[in-house]
């Protein structure tokens, strides 16, 4: 039920929240979270829905990569997610470790790297 609440609120044609509700809350645009959905699949199997031991599907990669997301942006403990999405508190501290770990594998040459003197008076600018 989690998920098909997810998907109607979110993703789905029609979905009850539009894009600016959806870029407030994910705290990025739509088509960014799509991509960034498609590239961690891609790198890591963890985030590719199986059957679990019982038999039953497991959690989404949409929820896998909601919940890690959520506990980011928003500093939401682990045991929040149990409530909201059903994910334990382990399986969430793995989902967000695989997370972190998948983000860095595909983006750290390209977003990652060590800031350089123009970013730095940017940075410094800003504040």
């Amino acid at each position: 039920m989690a998920y098909q609440n997810l998907m109607n609120n979110y993703f789905n044609p029609n979905s009850v929240y539009n894009e600016e509700d959806f870029r407030s809350r994910f705290r990025m645009r739509r088509h960014v979270f799509k991509r960034l959905l498609h590239d961690v699949q891609h790198v890591n199997l963890y985030f590719r829905q199986k059957l679990d031991k019982a038999g039953h599907l497991g959690l989404s990669p949409h929820q896998k990569i909601t919940i890690a997301l959520r506990m980011l942006a928003y500093a939401s403990p682990v045991d929040a997610m149990d409530d909201t999405y059903g994910m334990s508190e382990s399986t969430g501290l793995d989902n967000l470790t695989e997370f972190c770990q998948a983000v860095v594998q595909l983006y750290k040459e390209e977003y990652l790297r060590q800031p350089n003197q123009a970013d730095l008076k940017w940075f410094f600018s800003q504040s």
